[in-house]
């Protein structure tokens, strides 16, 4: 089965980086959610401890779980709120500040302007209200930035506002965190006037921002590579795989290889052939378990940099490495 390499020592490499930036490990809250970015929810979660870290973000209070030896706090991003002494859980909406199990500790988003989850600048003196009124215990304050990866000044914009969120929030309550950083807006600006920062992308090896903004020595963190199945020699005109596609232009020797969309390789476009990082075509249409290149390679590296090959498969590195099926290995080299 093909199969993930995990680089440890470029992953330590992206932590020392912002590590540099923030002044602190105990400041970077790594993002493992949704099987961390596809590099592995445990394995990356032992890791970052390994390193330093103690916070991380997730998803769902069942990643919670599984995580939880590993970390001092974890906040749980979408999910009901209940009472856990390591864990805290973002309130997106009023709604669930109703929801929430009494006695929970919550952390307050604030809609900055992204429009897509938190409560509305207006509504949180109402919040804070409710939280109180439901002996909920707030334990922060947060928001997130829609562009801060995009050449605007719309991060900007949005830490205003948020500046006001913040105003808002501390005439009413204190000792809270504050933080709105992810990757993009830890890239862009100092990290230095709020207490934590959420590293996702970044902590991976990718910056998505355009070229013209300084940017940190990032590393890629994974690799994915598959092996030999079977080989055999092919004349000019045969075709190959579905719909038979590929056409050979010449007497040529392949090999089938153990990869294809049932592990999360995306089948694309055929007549736009994926290039793998050894510079290989995929030859024909990726089939659900099977792809086919002009090697007899036992094992050939498909990507080392997502980044790169989300630009071939024109998406971005976040769905190139997240979409990797659980079920494949990942070796820590």
């Amino acid at each position: 089965m093909a199969f993930i390499k995990i680089n440890r020592e470029n992953f330590f490499h992206n932590l020392s980086q912002f590590q540099l930036k923030t002044g602190s490990k105990e400041s970077i809250a790594i993002v493992l959610k949704d099987n961390a970015y596809g590099h592995g929810l445990e394995l990356m979660a032992k890791l970052s401890a390994e390193f330093g870290l103690t916070q991380a973000v997730v998803r769902t209070h069942d990643e919670a779980q599984k995580i939880k030896q590993y970390f001092k706090q974890i906040l749980i991003l979408g999910d009901k709120a209940v009472i856990d002494d390591s864990c805290s859980f973002a309130i997106n909406s009023l709604e669930d500040i109703e929801k929430a199990q009494i006695g929970s500790r919550v952390e307050l988003k604030v809609d900055t302007g992204m429009h897509r989850n938190g409560v509305a600048m207006d509504e949180i003196e109402e919040a804070i209200k409710r939280i109180e009124k439901r002996e909920l215990i707030l334990v922060g304050l947060m928001t997130h930035n829609r562009s801060a990866d995009e050449l605007s000044s719309e991060l900007f914009w949005q830490q205003k506002n948020f500046e006001k969120a913040v105003s808002v929030t501390m005439s009413h309550v204190k000792n809270i965190r504050i933080h709105s950083y992810n990757s993009a807006t830890s890239l862009r600006l100092p990290c230095n006037n709020q207490d934590t920062i959420r590293l996702g992308i970044g902590a991976y090896g990718y910056s998505e921002l355009p070229a013209i903004y300084d940017t940190l020595d990032l590393k890629p963190v994974l690799s994915l590579w598959a092996k030999k199945i079977s080989t055999r020699k092919l004349k000019k005109g045969e075709r190959v795989g579905y719909g038979g596609q590929f056409i050979a232009p010449k007497d040529m020797t392949v090999s089938t290889y153990d990869l294809g969309y049932g592990d999360g390789w995306m089948r694309s476009n055929s007549f736009e052939p994926f290039v793998t990082a050894e510079g290989l075509p995929i030859l024909g249409r990726v089939s659900m378990d099977y792809i086919v290149l002009e090697s007899t390679k036992d094992e050939v590296c498909i990507f080392d940099n997502a980044l790169s090959a989300g630009r071939e498969l024109k998406t971005i590195s976040y769905e190139v490495t997240t979409q990797l099926n659980k079920k494949l290995k990942r070796i820590v080299t």
